[in-house]
């Protein structure tokens, strides 16, 4: 951007000096904000881009530690310009609790989408009037971009998995893969985007197998008016 045009919109930004419900619409905090973002995406991508994810493989948890980071940065960002008594830092503490309570087992990825929510509850609800509402829109954005844009990401697609107990162990040679997979999916009906070998019974002649599949590339089947799905289970 050229010198005199970036200027020319600091001034504009800084001229909106007007105040609504005590607020202000803009300060200079949000070249701070903007700044420290870029420095915290830029390290925390190498951390998980580059150490965690060329050492593992695993993207399962990729998705959860860019948006854990990022709410954290925000609360943080956000909570430091307030004054906050102890009854209220202890409220804090009891609301994100509610992550540890519950009556059913929640999918990592459905528990990270529960913490941005309670997240942005909780940055909305007590920011107060040394937030502008251009930095309170910036932050919201944000949270609400990069969470797009993992989702949209093809290396970051979610996979389900189903594990089967299969008694043809004379498929479980590498020589004879191609008729494991052929078999598994003629008889599952999935498309198979991976599998993982798992413990053998020789007393049985069983093996269970874990099956990875993505739930955008099965097609549902209906038997008249009743849809038939297959529920899956987050890999």
């Amino acid at each position: 951007m050229h010198p005199a045009l970036a200027q020319s919109i600091t001034s504009t930004l800084e001229s909106f000096q007007f105040e609504f419900l005590g607020v202000p619409f803009f300060d200079n905090d949000l070249y701070k904000l903007a700044f420290r973002l870029l420095v915290n995406l830029v390290f925390v991508s190498v951390i998980v881009g580059i150490v965690y994810y060329r050492k593992t493989g695993n993207k399962d948890y990729v998705f959860t530690y860019f948006m854990i980071n990022l709410m954290v940065f925000f609360i943080c960002f956000t909570l430091k310009k307030m004054e906050l008594e102890m009854g209220m830092a202890l409220g804090l503490f009891a609301i994100f609790g509610i992550l540890r309570y519950r009556t059913d087992a929640i999918p990592i990825k459905e528990m990270t989408y529960l913490f941005i929510v309670i997240g942005i509850a909780v940055i909305n609800s007590l920011a107060n009037r040394k937030v502008s509402y251009v930095e309170l829109a910036f932050t919201n954005v944000m949270i609400v971009a990069l969470a797009e844009l993992l989702e949209r990401l093809p290396l970051l697609r979610q996979e389900f998995s189903e594990r089967v107990v299969y008694e043809r162990i004379d498929l479980i040679k590498p020589e004879n893969y191609d008729q494991l997979v052929a078999d598994l999916q003629e008889r599952t009906g999935l498309k198979i985007s991976r599998i993982e070998l798992g413990q053998i019974d020789f007393l049985r002649d069983t093996i269970r197998i874990d099956l990875f599949f993505y739930p955008e590339e099965q097609s549902a089947h209906s038997s008249g008016e009743v849809a038939v799905v297959r529920r899956d289970r987050e890999a």
